[in-house]
Order: C-alpha cells, then structure tokens, then sequence
C-alpha cells in the first residue's frame, strides 16, 4: 500500500499553537471488526495493537490530576479493548464525560453482549459511524450488510432511550464516499432525521459530517485513482482561515495505544509525536526532537502543554476546508 506521509511534511499550513486542553483522546487501539475504506487509521480485524491496562490506569491518574473534561475514546473499535468497560467505569466515576466513538455493528458481535446496555448504564455519549442513510453507499465503505446491522443497531439504541433529546446522546457521523467535501452539516442533518424517522423509525441528536483526511487508507486509495493531487487541491481551494480558531487540537491531546501523545489522531496516524518541550541557554522554550523525547501518558502528570505549536502538513487543510472538519463535524456552519 502507498503511502501519502512523505508528501504531507512539507507543507505552508499557518502556524498554530495549543490552548488549554479541554479532551483526552485515547486510541485503545487498532483492533476492528470491519476494515472501510475511508478508514484513516488501517484499522481491521488483523490488528493486534491494543492498550495494557497499564496505561489505561495511567489514563485515568491523568484525567484525576488535570483538567480534562473529556474522555474520548477512539480505536479501531474501542469496545474490543478488554479493558474498554473498566476504563469507562472508571472514567465515569471521576465525573467525566465519555465519548464512545462506535461503529455500531460492534453492538452485535458475538462476545459482546450487553454492550449498548452497558454503555446506557453509564451514560456514555455515542458518536456512530453511518456514512449515509443509503444503503448502497453505506455497502461501497464499509461492506455489504453492514448498512442493515448498524439500523438494528441503533433501533436498539432507541429503545434504550439514546437520540430521544435527553441525558443519552446519539450523535452520527457522516463520511464522503469519494474524493469530495461534505456537504453543508445542517442541511445534511434534516435529510438523515427525515429519511432515518421515515424509513427505519429511528431518531439521533445531531450529524457530524467529517472530510475524508488523505492518509493511511484513503490516502492509498487517493494515489491508486490517480486524484491524490486534484483531492489535495480541493482542499486548498476551499481553505477557511476563519477554520484556525475551532480546530480541535487546540483543545485536545491524542493518545495512542503505547501511551505516547500526539496533537490530533491524525498526527498519531502519521507518526508525528508531541514532544517534550525543553528551556535553551537562552531561556527559550525549544522542542526535543528525538524519539527518546516523544512526550508520554507519564509526562502529562507533570508537563503543562498549554500554547506549544502544534505540529501541521499539508493534511490538515482537510480540518479547514469548506465549513471545517474535526471529530465533532463542521466548525463552520455555512
């Protein structure tokens, strides 16, 4: 598989520097029961990387000793961590909002039992992957009978009491099947309630639509068609400057399944690390670059990463194209 990494580095993407970090996104790791194809992290059933516990109970001396309010949980499918159900457990008795990012056909795998009952029980909020409320579109990403699984699946979310408006959130999140930006997030919303509520009976909170990143699969997928270079030219077509103050690295620092940190999972995807910060001879803060500096789980109990520059390529003008993209959808609604 080609890969798109050596044509992002060098890159004229402005300069943008770290806020106070609000969310902790975890990548447990890159187990998955489907392998799509817009699929950014390679994630698929013969991944064998998945967190240790003993870096989940370092997750969680980081979220009692910062001021993160946000566990957001990513894989491959998160849930087939074996520790998936302490962290959460745990997480939430802190007082901390959870994010489960699920592809929503985890919820019937055997051995899984119980899953969505669980998630309910603990007031976990759900972001589901749906590429589209068709069938046919749904079946081009993510394989053939997935589409009928993930309605069985949020039917049983329903009937759980999640998209209902109330205290269990069920949000969607709308990918491109193709080489194009999404469309407009609200206007994409009303047509999911309305064709979901006809067809299937099923409500949902809020869509996120979210631009395909030109990386790992995709990217691949980009350079075999030949529209790596007209993709990438979209994107900067549609630049928004008005994008840089809401993307979400400045708020987020993302964790991969070693424990290492990174600016955005995006970046994890692309081995470009955080690194630990170190006053020159000169008083300057300056950045180690070497792997023995790569910032840790361990290094957020003691470091505050507050206004470091965050570390950008050519692949995040996917985040600032059009309305903005980020793992909550549009920035800016057109």
């Amino acid at each position: 598989m080609r890969d798109t990494r050596p044509l992002l580095l060098d890159s004229d993407f402005p300069v943008i520097q770290r806020e106070v970090p609000e969310i902790l996104q975890v990548n447990l790791g890159y187990l998955c029961n489907l392998s799509c194809t817009h699929c950014h992290v390679n994630a698929g059933p013969k991944r064998t990387e998945l967190m240790a516990r003993e870096q989940i109970d370092l997750v969680l001396e980081v979220l009692q000793q910062r001021n993160f309010n946000t566990l957001d949980l990513t894989g491959g499918a998160p849930e087939m961590n074996p520790h998936f159900r302490y962290l959460v457990e745990q997480a939430r008795a802190l007082g901390i909002t959870v994010i489960d990012r699920c592809n929503l056909t985890i919820l019937q795998e055997p051995g899984y039992e119980g899953l969505a009952e669980f998630l309910a029980s603990q007031g976990v909020e759900i972001v589901a992957s749906l590429p589209c409320y068709s069938e046919q579109n749904v079946a081009e990403q993510r394989g053939k009978g997935i589409f009928e699984r993930s309605i069985d699946a949020l039917q049983t979310l329903n009937a759980l009491g999640y998209g209902q408006g109330g205290a269990l959130t069920l949000n969607l999140v709308y990918n491109p099947n193709g080489s194009f930006l999404p469309p407009p997030q609200a206007a994409l919303e009303r047509e999911y309630k309305v064709h979901l509520q006809q067809d299937f009976s099923l409500q949902f909170d809020q869509l996120f639509t979210i631009t395909n990143m030109p990386i790992k699969r995709y990217g691949a997928m980009l350079l075999a068609k030949g529209e790596y270079d007209t993709y990438m030219q979209l994107l900067k077509d549609n630049y928004s400057a008005d994008n840089l103050q809401t993307l979400m690295c400045r708020r987020l620092i993302s964790v991969d399944w070693q424990g290492y940190l990174y600016d955005c999972d995006f970046n994890q995807m692309l081995d470009l690390p955080l690194h630990r910060q170190v006053d020159s001879q000169e008083g300057r803060a300056e950045l180690i670059g070497s792997d023995s500096a790569r910032a840790h789980l361990r290094d957020l109990l003691k470091t505050d990463f507050t206004a470091q520059a965050i570390t950008v390529g050519e692949h995040c003008y996917a985040c600032t194209a059009g309305q903005g993209s980020s793992c909550g959808g549009s920035l800016n609604e057109e």
